[in-house]
């Protein structure tokens, strides 16, 4: 079991903390602050326990540059809102520079200080020197609460933990008791629900899950690899052809497993994508050769709303289908609520299907919404998460 903020004396110290701050922004303003406000149990038991509060976190990428429109200024003045005290931010395209370390160096108790966007130094993403070590020297303890990057080797999350202790915040120790409990300890029937357009970025998590899974439910794009290798005709739909084989062999597989695996029985096709002038149901091995699939079909949804009610833990990581588009959000939709009715453990697997339940205002009805798409990808994979990997054990 790893350390937490709770397993170390942080009091008069100082302490770096490294958030997922990687906010979307319109027009120089956050657009959604779910990342921020997530953060903010950690740090506010940073400040009350008395910690000198250096913030990090990336936006975007600036890749090795300082871009004003990603500096996290607006990310400062939203923490100060929320926190009801001031974060203390000065702009510095070097990350770390005299100024910076004066401001650490001047941090009284219960402080917070906010540093630049740490992908505006080259080796951040790299975990090079001599930015891990300039990072390092400001502070005394290192907390790692970004699970959306625990996936990555940076100077900011794994590369910090070669110079001081290092323990989760309660971000990351949420994520990982949520995720694993899901997959590793889960009420039956357990149920994971597969979306997304490319099969080949889910095979490993699909072949992952096999083993712990009762009934995997595919749907979004790559549901039309699937019809493909079952022989049907997909007309113009996307298609990840260098994965139709795999496709066969995990049918295959989840058959001598047992395992249940539920493909879509009708889809919802379009003439154009753009222009959507024709929008039709048909079944699925009846897909006209000169229309697109967008979105599971309304006998499908019946039938993986039955499913996911008698289930008692989902994992879902993936939309149905083109839910940014309203004609073609039926699907999602429909999942989404089917979880929000559950009983189930329902864990969210970030990404788009973290997306789509914030779009249809459903989020608050999930057991946890993860902040991590990527990161919980690879978890569920069953990866080494270096982010998570180099916290201290209890």
């Amino acid at each position: 079991m790893k350390k937490t903020v709770r397993d170390v004396e942080v009091k008069g110290k100082k302490v770096l903390c490294r958030c997922d701050f990687n906010v979307p922004m319109k027009d120089g303003a956050i657009a959604d602050d779910f990342r921020i406000v997530s953060s903010l149990p950690t740090i506010k038991y940073l400040i009350e326990n008395g910690a000198k509060v250096i913030l990090m976190s990336h936006m975007g990428k600036p890749k090795g540059e300082p871009k004003p429109e990603l500096s996290l200024a607006p990310v400062a003045a939203r923490l100060s809102e929320l926190l009801g005290q001031e974060v203390k931010f000065k702009s510095c395209p070097v990350v770390v520079c005299d100024t910076i370390k004066e401001m650490a160096d001047g941090l009284a108790d219960g402080e917070v200080m906010l540093l630049e966007n740490t992908r505006y130094r080259a080796e951040e993403t790299k975990s090079e020197e001599p930015f891990t070590g300039e990072l390092a020297a400001l502070g005394e303890l290192f907390v790692n609460d970004a699970f959306g990057t625990a996936h990555r080797d940076h100077s900011s999350t794994a590369g910090l933990a070669r110079y001081l202790p290092a323990v989760s915040g309660f971000l990351i120790e949420k994520e990982v008791k949520f995720l694993g409990d899901a997959v590793e300890t889960p009420e039956r029937p357990f149920v994971a629900i597969m979306g997304g357009a490319k099969v080949g970025d889910k095979i490993p998590v699909i072949e992952n899950l096999m083993k712990k899974v009762d009934t995997i439910i595919i749907g979004g794009g790559m549901m039309y690899t699937f019809f493909k290798a079952k022989g049907y005709e997909i007309g113009t739909s996307i298609l990840d052809a260098d994965s139709v084989e795999l496709s066969k062999e995990l049918l295959a597989k989840a058959e001598a497993a047992g395992v249940k695996i539920m493909l879509p029985v009708d889809t919802v096709c379009t003439d154009d994508f753009e222009a959507n002038n024709r929008i039709e149901a048909f079944d699925a091995d009846k897909m006209p050769a000169d229309m697109m699939g967008m979105d599971i079909g309304p006998k499908t949804i019946e039938l993986y709303k039955a499913e996911i009610a008698a289930a008692r833990t989902v994992v879902w990581n993936g939309p149905m289908g083109v839910f940014e588009n309203p004609k073609f959000e039926a699907g999602t939709k429909a999942v989404a609520q089917a979880l929000a009715d559950s009983a189930a453990v329902t864990v969210i697997g970030g990404g788009d299907s973290a997306a789509a339940v914030e779009q249809f205002g459903l989020k608050d009805k999930m057991t946890h919404v993860s902040t991590g798409g990527g990161a919980s990808m690879e978890f569920l994979e069953g990866k080494v998460l270096p982010g998570i990997d180099c916290i201290e054990e209890k």
